[in-house]
């Protein structure tokens, strides 16, 4: 393969530190004096808790009855991928060359201050998923051009497969009843996005709680725990009082995403967690929509006096790929309807701003990926206790219960590779243990 090195992190290192960021923290000068932990991340297809539990898995009674996964499934991830990967009862939209699992190297450290965390995966493609769905002028409008594999517009029109890499982690420092034996499928289910049971968009908007007060229109992850009933339906929400108690108590599962296109070139990933809903926390994301809803047109374009180019044509979105996102204030001018814009030119549906990102949901500020031959490293530093309310505190001498996904290969929402629950022990021997470094 020829050597192709992708640093999306460049601009980042030489701007975004400086523009209201906090000091970047010292990660491990030499990662090789730290032990490698080797995870393997499957494909599960549509297994969702309501599966888990249920007469068409061999162990439901057992799960349902609180036996963690491991413990049929101690050492079969690889073998699993393979079973489900090329389509059967779990899979019933298999992808053509699709892998059955992701072998994910981690190393961890940590001082006082953060956890130090080193990932590296190969990746499916031959080149780094930076590329993100696009808004699109059509000759008369704009329209979306561009979606993951699982989406119809590509299986069933034949329309392109782009969507970005990621690289997300869930923790749970306890709280959140049954994570550690069963833990992301907690928040996985039947009524999620591309899964079995997936409601219509109007009756998530008629929902209570999804639709009339989170302003949402489809189902995604939320925890058993905030659901009323024993089969933990969507729709069967407990009261606000009663979620917003379970919050207090942490009783929610702290998320983080490293998204390749819409937080890595400004050196970030977001942070959310999840309870009812997979929500972000508190504050400015790193990322936001560049969609004008009134003019129904993008809000922003690329800033051709620094790039060189205006907008950007299906061919060029690889090619172009450190250039591809748009950075409030650094690449980026105000939308001009006026010019005279041609058929095909497209602006991404995303605008990203470090210095804009804010509060809670801006505690990821340091972490870094570059592609190189093949294989993606993230370096991601994490405050151990970001002094928030919606963040897992992360004490020296304790033991957490965390689960790693990659979304690969153009795809999102059920199309991962995630690992089973793993323990990450700080100064405890753990599957993932933390060592401290000066």
């Amino acid at each position: 393969m020829t050597r192709r090195r992708y640093s999306l992190t460049a601009l980042a290192l030489a701007l975004g530190f400086a523009a209201g960021g906090p000091a970047a923290a010292q990660a491990p000068a030499d990662w090789s004096e730290l032990p490698v932990h080797e995870v393997t991340l499957f494909w599960p297809g549509q297994a969702s808790l309501q599966w888990l539990r249920s007469d068409e898995h061999a162990g439901g009674a057992q799960v349902a009855a609180g036996m963690a996964c491991r413990t049929c499934h101690k050492d079969d991830a690889a073998e699993l991928g393979r079973s489900i990967v090329g389509g059967g009862p779990l899979e019933p939209r298999p992808i053509e060359g699709k892998k059955p699992v992701i072998d994910l190297r981690v190393q961890a450290a940590h001082d006082d201050e953060n956890l130090y965390l080193r990932f590296q995966w190969a990746t499916q493609n031959p080149y780094p998923g930076v590329a993100h769905p696009h808004w699109r002028f059509d000759g008369e409008g704009w329209e979306r051009w561009g979606a993951p594999r699982l989406h119809p517009d590509v299986w069933q029109e034949g329309g392109p497969a782009i969507y970005e890499d990621r690289l997300s982690m869930m923790l749970d420092g306890g709280s959140v009843p049954a994570f550690a034996e069963q833990g992301c499928w907690l928040s996985c289910h039947n009524s999620m996005r591309d899964m079995p049971d997936e409601p219509n968009a109007d009756k998530v908007k008629a929902h209570p709680l999804l639709g009339e007060v989170l302003g949402k229109s489809d189902v995604r992850k939320y925890l058993a725990a905030s659901r009323a009933d024993e089969d933990a339906n969507w729709e069967a929400t407990k009261t606000p009082e009663e979620i917003a108690g379970i919050k207090v108590d942490r009783g929610f599962a702290d998320l983080m995403q490293w998204r390749a296109h819409r937080s890595n070139p400004v050196g970030m990933a977001d942070d959310g967690y999840v309870l009812e809903y997979r929500l972000s926390d508190a504050g400015q994301p790193v990322f936001t929509s560049n969609w004008d809803k009134d003019a129904k047109r993008p809000k922003y374009m690329f800033d051709a006096v620094k790039t060189g180019y205006r907008s950007r044509r299906a061919d060029e979105i690889v090619e172009r790929a450190e250039a591809g996102a748009l950075i409030l204030g650094e690449n980026t001018v105000p939308f001009d309807p006026d010019l005279d814009w041609t058929e095909g030119e497209m602006v991404p549906q995303y605008v990203l701003s470090r210095a804009q990102a804010s509060g809670s949901a801006a505690d990821n500020m340091e972490v870094l990926g570059t592609w190189e031959d093949g294989t993606w490293t993230v370096v991601w530093v994490r405050p151990l206790d970001t002094g928030e309310p919606d963040d897992a505190v992360l004490d020296p001498g304790s033991t957490l219960t965390v689960t790693l996904a990659v979304h690969d290969d153009n795809i999102t929402t059920r199309g991962h590779h995630v690992s089973f629950p793993l323990t990450l022990g700080l100064d405890v021997e753990a599957d993932i243990t933390v060592r401290k470094v000066d």
